[in-house]
């Protein structure tokens, strides 16, 4: 096997595709009831005609250039104007609010930010500040700026195919801030090829995949995963308009290649739940004569009967899920990255082993320290911290190893298991410590909970703040239908609690009203619970639930407390 070159840089893979492959079809964007198509020649050329305008601009090369959209094939072409024009690209969640649309942009020292959809309109407008040139997507909202179409018909194509080397900056990916302010994290070009050319070979990947991009492109799993990998293959990609046309966009895709996280695979299977009750869909499943052609239906429905392979990240997925997913045809498995490393781990299809990421790809170090700690040497360690020498050799052992703050364990034959994060392991009143993450995960599990959070930092036991779904917020209005949810839950918890030390035992179940969201800063843009924060919120009560002696507790007064009675209060 030849080793990689300049040739398979993100750049150069563009220009092969648009002399090799021009009129096939690239990118694939619905918009308004309408669905329109660039082949490779078109995505090219609108790209080489923004980055003129970009070189007009005459700003020293290796400028900050933004993204603040949603994904969208405009997102697309303009990071390959900004690298054309000799820039680096800095992506901004379209989530984040105006203030740290602000801190991102003036720490970048960002030129020019790249505009469309958001999830917060006024990001658009407080969040940029003074001096910074707007260019406006069509799926922008407003007048702000240059817009896009003008741009791409008033200037000529960039001449010739500027090239860029391997080790030139070519992005700054800001984190997604579980924890403390996002850190701009560098990473050149030589860094995806060296993923791309990996993974191509790890999975068995052809230029006939049709990924959908949905995630955020500014989380390195999509940047790597989905953006790097298929400018490398040479693939069609497809864009989704928004969740109200999520389900028809999947439709449309057919994905071979399918990314997700543990909360949206959860609501699929809610999904098939609430069409096909559980009990009754297992009974299905388990006659041989129905069970083959209704596990090809329900997968067809969810739209994942083409996808060859689907990987899940961002979080842990609970076993369950994994095995339902699995048990229907799908062939899923578990993933491994950070925003630091980009994607080091991935279930290799026929090795599957629940409960663990995969092995390392060929080429990367990866080693639990004396602590636990996962540390990982690899050509995709990122270049350092943007701005931040400290920040930087403090990330790295002294031998080159990135240290990921992740526990892990790593079998004989390197299957690796996450076992939580070194920052989030909390030691109890008795002394002991907890990993939430595991214990989270299973809990997570029951159809009932949208997302919940361990907590427990000087009690005697832990306990777990639970947000419920929708669908059991509204059967909890009915008395019997919240004590059908608590029961439920109660012997979730205990059958949980059958296979854990004493000391990590959940003592009782707290439900919250909600909502976790991005907006409110309890959940990140890649959906991953914002712990602190969520602690934060809760703290006031948190001093009250502990003193109660019961297994289930409500957040808001009165509490209704399920041993002694639906109903009853405590005051």
């Amino acid at each position: 096997m030849r080793s990689p070159t300049q040739d398979d840089l993100p750049l150069e893979c563009v220009y092969r595709w648009e002399r090799e492959r021009p009129h096939r079809i690239f990118l694939t964007q619905p918009s308004g009831g309408q669905v329109r198509d660039w082949t490779w020649a078109q995505a090219a050329g609108e790209a080489r005609r923004i980055a003129s305008y970009l070189k007009a601009q005459n700003w020293e090369p290796g400028s900050r250039i933004a993204i603040l959209s949603k994904n969208c094939a405009w997102w697309m072409m303009a990071d390959l104007a900004i690298w054309m024009a000799g820039h680096v690209s800095v992506p901004i969640y379209p989530s984040l609010k105006a203030q740290s649309v602000l801190k991102i942009l003036e720490h970048s020292e960002s030129r020019a930010c790249f505009l469309g959809a958001t999830d917060e309109r006024e990001a658009m407008y407080s969040g940029l500040p003074p001096g910074v040139l707007c260019i406006r997507f069509p799926t922008a909202v407003g007048t702000a700026g240059a817009s896009w179409d003008d741009l791409a018909a008033g200037y000529s194509p960039i001449a010739g195919n500027p090239r860029r080397e391997a080790d030139d900056l070519a992005t700054i990916l800001y984190t997604s801030g579980t924890t403390g302010t996002p850190k701009g994290v560098m990473h050149s070009f030589a860094n995806f090829r060296f993923f791309t050319w990996s993974v191509k070979d790890w999975l068995g990947l052809t230029d006939a995949e049709r990924i959908l991009s949905y995630l955020p492109l500014a989380h390195v799993v999509e940047r790597a995963g989905v953006e790097a990998l298929s400018l490398f293959l040479g693939c069609h990609l497809f864009f989704s308009e928004g969740l109200e046309t999520f389900r028809s966009d999947l439709a449309r895709a057919r994905p071979t290649l399918f990314q997700s996280v543990p909360r949206l695979l959860l609501k699929f299977q809610q999904g098939v739940f609430a069409k096909i009750p559980k009990e009754k869909l297992d009974r299905l499943l388990s006659i041989p004569v129905v069970s083959h052609v209704l596990k090809k239906r329900v997968l067809h429905e969810l739209a994942l009967d083409t996808a060859r392979y689907a990987v899940c990240g961002a979080a842990p997925l609970p076993t369950d899920i994994l095995l339902w997913y699995r048990n229907l045809g799908l062939e899923l498995g578990e993933g491994y990255g950070m925003t630091e490393i980009l994607i080091t781990h991935l279930s290799r299809p026929g090795s599957v082993r629940p409960g663990y990421v995969g092995c390392a790809m060929p080429g990367i170090e990866a080693k639990a320290g004396p602590d636990g700690e996962l540390l990982v040497r690899s050509p995709m360690n990122m270049l350092g911290y943007y701005k931040d020498p400290q920040g930087t050799r403090d990330a790295f052992t002294p031998d080159g190893f990135f240290r990921t703050g992740d526990v892990v364990e790593i079998d004989a034959d390197g299957q690796m298991r996450i076992i939580g994060r070194l920052k989030e392991q909390f030691k109890t009143s008795k002394g002991k410590y907890v990993a939430p993450a595991p214990i989270e995960s299973k809990l997570a599990a029951h159809p009932a909970v949208e997302a919940c959070c361990l907590v427990g930092a000087g009690l005697p036991s832990p306990f777990a703040i639970v947000l419920l779904t929708q669908e059991a917020r509204e059967r909890c209005t009915l008395p019997e239908g919240q004590r059908e949810i608590e029961q439920s839950l109660l012997g979730q918890m205990a059958a949980i609690n059958a296979q854990l030390d004493p000391h990590e035992r959940v003592a009782f179940l707290a439900f919250a009203d909600g909502p976790w969201t991005i907006a409110n800063g309890l959940i990140t843009p890649t959906l991953k619970v914002k712990r602190a924060a969520l602690e934060g919120r809760y703290q006031a009560l948190i001093d009250k639930w502990k003193e109660q002696e019961h297994r289930v507790v409500w957040e808001s007064a009165p509490y209704i407390v399920a041993q002694t009675g639906a109903g009853q209060t405590v005051n």
